[in-house]
């Protein structure tokens, strides 16, 4: 006799694991710590690339499945070649893909069917910033983001509204653009 254990996924997530992976850090805080990283060369004028493949987390060094490689470039009215988008479009991806994911997780957790989740991401910009031709109150970056959510599930509107907010509570991208991060730069010649 052999006995199946159904190991509960709604919307795509393993939602055991899920569970599994909180209490997992409840019990040894140090798993918790995540050293992302990425390794960028410099093409030719604005166009560069970028690979993503190991990264540090749960006590040890660990690659992902697949060597990811993306490209970034201007368009040509920037001085571009225009073969992949900007560097700040990306964060545009960033603060949405990690919203969704977050919405996904705690609606999995939640016990709540997602039958749809697309979003509209806009940020504004001042070029004068950048190029140096503005006053001081000018930013070099996005002056504002706005993320709109499209929504399907079987839930009520003040329950997808709940998942939206505590997925923005806990972005780990949502933190990072809100609030101050320390950014370090160094450079070695040869």
């Amino acid at each position: 006799m052999s006995v199946t254990t159904e190991n509960p996924s709604i919307n795509g997530v393993d939602v055991a694991t899920l569970f599994a992976t909180l209490d997992a850090v409840k019990g040894q805080h140090e798993i918790a710590k995540f050293q992302f990283r990425a390794t960028t060369q410099w093409v030719s004028g604005t166009h560069s690339r970028s690979t993503y493949s190991g990264f540090f987390g749960a006590m040890q060094e660990m690659q992902h499945a697949t060597e990811t490689e993306v490209v970034s470039d201007h368009p040509a009215v920037l001085v571009g070649t225009d073969i992949g988008p900007t560097p700040v479009e990306y964060l545009l991806h960033a603060i949405s893909a990690c919203l969704t994911s977050g919405i996904a997780n705690i609606a999995s957790a939640r016990g709540v069917k997602l039958n749809s989740v697309s979003s509209t991401v806009e940020g504004d910009i001042n070029l004068l910033g950048i190029l140096g031709l503005g006053d001081s109150s000018v930013r070099n970056g996005y002056e504002q983001i706005k993320v709109t959510f499209h929504i399907d599930a079987d839930a009520d509107d003040e329950t997808v509204r709940g998942l939206v907010e505590q997925s923005r509570k806990r972005s780990a991208v949502y933190d990072a653009l809100t609030n101050p991060t320390s950014v370090v730069i160094d450079v070695v010649t040869s």
